[in-house]
């Protein structure tokens, strides 16, 4: 099987399960236990907090383990929601990820909080005009770095910083951008940020909150005060651990420009379905996106049924968000960038790893043309028009 879905999740990479397995055999010991074989744990523990704190160059006091990326999204807006509740105004955009979306939606009903959803371009990307006149009277903002459907990268050193002056605690989902693009937070002024491990080959089941030294934080978890208090509960050793090996491995990639190749990879996909495939629209920025990720629409075609046909042909990708999948209506990211409902409903998500190979994509392109014809022979649809690049750039 070829797999193109790694947005969806990452195969674990063997050296860091490699890094994992003692701490599921001979290292398994409680961290918080005071004898010299816990201690070797809490050392374990304490380099994996280095580890992913030097992947966003943040201190390792900011880094917060957490057992996914959801949990690191609510913990966030949970604190900030409690600590505003006399301007109860939450700014978010309109292409969040369902961990923000939902997340708000509760607030509101039980909080009796207001959201303003920003809206963004054809590009995919933020209209920063609407959302600099939306922070008037907001009391939190939450802003994706990279979406999960198209890859496009958000302005959020701009969107940031017209927080900041306007003294509004900022926070960032990265979970689609920490591995793939690079992030400085000495440099970008966020004050929480969200890590999941298994979009970058670590285990599903570990995540991470950078909390900005000096802001405040409240734990949505309180029990043994583990994580220095802020997210309590026996630490899940062996997956803090692969977090940590993922992210130095991930930083050694970003630092040799190693994610270049797989951005080299994707454009020569797309190349090839846009030159052998008559109606192929590319979605999104194609200058603001992560490397890996290439959203297309197929004129012509249902992406149910491309989606059924490829993995038969042994191919492996999504509908948009895998959140998504198997829900017939075009997502919210697609609508917000004002793509059409048929072409919506024919789009597809091809996201590449560190372990996608030529040979991988060239194959795949293959299974698509014969997809693509298939499905357009059956519904009757040979005849499509020309081809469309959205982007605001």
């Amino acid at each position: 099987m070829i797999y193109l879905d790694s947005n969806a999740t990452t195969q674990v990479h063997p050296d860091v399960l490699d890094a994992m397995m003692p701490y599921l055999t001979d290292n398994w010991h409680n961290p918080s236990s005071g004898y010299r074989a816990a201690k070797r744990v809490r050392e374990a523990i304490d380099l994996a907090h280095e580890q992913v704190a030097a992947l966003i160059n943040a201190s390792a006091e900011e880094i917060v383990m957490t057992g996914c990326g959801t949990e690191s999204n609510n913990a966030a807006l949970a604190f900030l929601a409690n600590q505003h509740r006399d301007t109860n105004k939450i700014v978010t955009s309109a292409i969040e990820h369902s961990a923000i979306l939902r997340y708000v939606d509760a607030l509101v009903d039980s909080n009796g909080m207001t959201v303003e959803h920003v809206g963004v371009d054809t590009g995919g990307r933020l209209d920063l005009d609407a959302y600099q006149a939306a922070l008037n009277g907001a009391a939190m903002v939450s802003i994706m770095w990279a979406n999960n459907e198209t890859g496009v990268i958000q302005p959020i050193d701009e969107a940031s910083a017209l927080a900041r002056k306007a003294g509004i605690p900022f926070h960032t989902d990265a979970i689609q951008a920490v591995g793939k693009t690079p992030i400085d937070v000495q440099q970008t002024p966020v004050d929480f940020l969200s890590i999941s491990g298994h979009k970058f080959h670590a285990p599903k089941g570990v995540g991470a909150l950078y909390i900005r030294s000096g802001m405040r934080f409240e734990p949505m978890l309180r029990g043994g005060g583990q994580e220095g208090g802020r997210r309590s509960g026996t630490e899940n050793v062996a997956g803090i651990v692969a977090l940590g090996k993922a992210a130095e491995l991930m930083k050694v990639r970003l630092d040799d420009d190693n994610h270049a190749g797989i951005a080299s990879l994707r454009d020569h996909m797309e190349d090839r379905l846009l030159a052998e495939i008559r109606g192929v629209n590319r979605n999104g920025s194609l200058e603001h996106r992560t490397a890996n990720t290439s959203h297309l629409s197929f004129d012509g075609c249902e992406a149910a049924g491309l989606l059924i046909l490829l993995d038969e042909y042994g191919v492996q990708c999504s509908a948009g968000s895998a959140c998504m999948t198997g829900k017939q209506q075009p997502s919210h990211v697609q609508t917000a960038m004002s793509i059409s409902p048929t072409q919506a409903k024919s789009s597809l998500r091809l996201s590449l790893s560190i372990f996608s190979t030529r040979a991988d994509v060239d194959t795949a392109v293959e299974a698509i043309q014969k997809a693509v014809s298939k499905l357009r022979s059956v519904q009757g649809n040979s005849g499509v028009g020309p081809v469309q690049v959205y982007t605001s750039d």
